[in-house]
């Protein structure tokens, strides 16, 4: 199994996923699109994995690269690949498939709640998640969910959480992959955008509890196992009853 991450910045990379895929025996691999380096071809992969990111993808004219990494994501898709993205990755893959993306106008920076939708049971959330799990975000931008994804969750501060593509492409707007060095980094890099608001957390409200990154970890675990299961073509999924994804 070859897993193929795209991280945009040197401070926003895997985290936790490249544990898991060593774990399990799989090849994970990373292209730094900040460093120019190639894009990968479809038989590099087997599951590719769109990290975050600072950029906005409606000034995609600042980052040339995009444009590129955007052709690169219809190919997986076009191409039968099961594709993951998250945050920026999530937005990309919306963009590109017909959606669009803006300023939410109120930024979501730590640990807050989302809620699952009915359709999420049928989805490659269901079962995984429950119903109301406490997820790590940072992010300014939204979203808007292409012509025949299907929403999956939405917060308080968000409508837009997560969408499934299909049954192979998912996109997440919130972190799971998220451990404490990387929020550490993030919240040292970035620490001019820590001001008070409603739905921002100090660097210490968001490292404190220690507790949020097992479960989000564990989380993002089961799902790149059913995205794996997927790409396999698996018909029962690690225990839990197999279903038809949407």
């Amino acid at each position: 199994m070859k897993i193929r991450c795209l991280q945009h910045v040197e401070y926003e990379g895997p985290a936790c996923i490249p544990d898991w895929a060593a774990a399990r025996g799989y090849r994970c691999s990373t292209t730094r699109l900040d460093l120019r380096e190639d894009l990968p071809v479809l038989d590099d992969f087997d599951l590719l994995v769109v990290l975050g990111g600072p950029m906005s993808v409606y000034r995609e004219d600042r980052w040339p690269w995009m444009r590129q990494e955007r052709r690169l994501i219809r190919k997986a898709i076009d191409g039968g690949k099961v594709v993951l993205g998250i945050c920026l990755g999530a937005q990309m893959i919306a963009a590109e498939l017909g959606g669009f993306v803006e300023a939410s106008g109120e930024q979501e920076i730590g640990w807050f709640d989302i809620v699952l939708t009915s359709e999420a049971g049928q989805s490659l959330l269901g079962g995984l998640l429950p119903g109301k799990p406490i997820v790590f975000h940072w992010h300014g931008d939204r979203y808007q969910r292409p012509p025949g994804a299907v929403r999956l969750a939405y917060s308080e501060a968000c409508d837009e959480q997560a969408f499934q593509y299909g049954d192979r492409v998912l996109g997440l707007q919130f972190h799971l992959e998220a451990t404490p060095a990387w929020v550490d980094r993030l919240a040292r890099r970035d620490q001019d955008q820590l001001v008070a608001a409603t739905y921002i957390q100090t660097r210490q409200e968001m490292l404190s509890p220690v507790e949020n990154f097992a479960r989000a970890n564990e989380f993002m675990k089961r799902i790149l196992d059913r995205l794996v299961d997927v790409a396999i073509g698996t018909t029962h999924d690690r225990g839990v009853e197999s279903r038809s994804w949407i």
